[in-house]
C-alpha cells in the first residue's frame, strides 16, 4: 500500500505582507481619528487637514526667510557701482601727461671787453677813443684816416663826449662834461647849426665819428695831406696847427686798438 502524505498545516504570513500594512495604517487611522475626536470635546474647531507637500513648502518658506534675516545682519562691503553708459566695457585710459622739461637756460652774452688805457689816457677817453675806431674799420677807413679822426677828438674835446652850456639840450643825454663854445657838442665839438646833425645825433658817439670820417672822405686826396691839414679841411678851426702835437699818441692809440 502506498503511503499517504499528510496535508501541510498553513502557512503564516510574513511580517511585510500586505495584511500586516493593512493592520498598521488602520491602526494609525484610529489613532488620528481619536486625536481629532478629542479636539472637538474640548471645544477645539477641527481644521481641515492640509496636503503633505504645502506643508512642506511652507517649512521652506519659513526656513528660506530665517536665513535672508541672518544674512542680513552680516557686514558686508557696499556692491560696486554698475558701470555707466548703455554698455560695460573697458574704461578708458587718460593721455598721460607729457613730462615737464625745464627750459634751457639761455647764456647771457658777456660785456665786451673795455680797452686797457694807453698812452696817457683814463677808461672813458679809451672807451671813446675804440668808438671812433670801430667805426672807422666798419668804413674801411685807412689806418691814416683813424690817426686823424683820433688827433682831432683829441684836440677838440680831450676824447670826452662833451655837452655845450649854451644848448640846454645836450645835457639830456649821456654826456662827460660841458664846454661853451658856440652850439659846439659831442667828440667832435660839432655845430647843429652848421648841418652836422641834430643835438641828438651829434651826442651819440658813434654818430659823431662817422660824420667826420664821411666828411673826411670828401676831401680831395686826403691821404696826402698831413694830420694838421686833413683835419683843418674837415674842422675849419681857428687854430689849424693844434692838431699835430697828437699825431704821435693818436697813433699808439690806434695800434693798441687794432692789435
Amino acid at each position: 500500500m502506498g503511503r499517504h502524505r499528510a496535508p501541510e498545516p498553513p502557512r503564516r504570513p510574513l511580517l511585510g505582507a500586505t495584511p500586516l500594512r493593512v493592520a498598521l495604517a488602520t491602526g494609525v487611522t484610529c489613532c488620528l481619528g481619536a486625536a481629532a475626536f478629542a479636539g472637538v470635546s474640548r471645544g477645539e474647531a477641527a481644521e481641515p487637514t492640509r496636503p503633505v507637500h504645502e506643508a512642506l513648502a511652507d517649512r521652506a518658506a519659513i526656513a528660506d526667510e530665517a536665513q535672508q534675516r541672518a544674512s542680513r545682519s552680516l557686514d558686508r562691503s557696499p556692491a560696486p557701482a554698475p558701470p555707466a553708459g548703455p554698455t560695460a566695457g573697458p574704461r578708458p585710459v587718460a593721455p598721460k601727461a607729457p613730462a615737464l622739461r625745464r627750459p634751457a637756460l639761455r647764456k647771457v652774452p658777456a660785456p665786451p671787453r673795455r680797452p686797457r688805457p694807453v698812452a696817457g689816457l683814463d677808461q672813458a677817453q679809451m672807451d671813446n677813443a675804440k668808438v671812433i675806431v670801430d667805426v672807422g674799420v666798419a668804413l674801411k677807413m685807412p689806418r691814416r684816416g683813424l690817426v686823424v679822426a683820433l688827433s682831432t677828438a683829441m684836440q677838440e674835446s680831450d676824447l670826452h663826449n662833451l655837452a655845450s652850456e649854451v644848448v640846454p639840450e645836450s645835457t639830456e643825454y649821456p654826456h662827460q662834461g660841458s664846454g661853451a663854445d658856440h652850439d659846439s657838442v659831442g667828440l667832435f665839438q660839432q655845430r647843429p647849426s652848421s648841418g652836422w646833425g641834430t643835438v641828438a645825433q651829434l651826442m651819440d658817439p658813434a654818430y659823431a665819428a662817422r660824420a667826420f670820417y664821411l666828411a673826411l672822405a670828401e676831401i680831395p686826396d686826403w691821404t696826402e695831406l698831413s694830420v694838421t691839414d686833413a683835419a683843418q679841411a674837415v674842422q675849419i678851426s681857428a687854430f689849424p696847427d693844434a692838431y699835430a702835437k697828437h699825431e704821435e699818441r693818436a697813433g699808439d692809440v690806434v695800434d693798441a686798438l687794432l692789435a
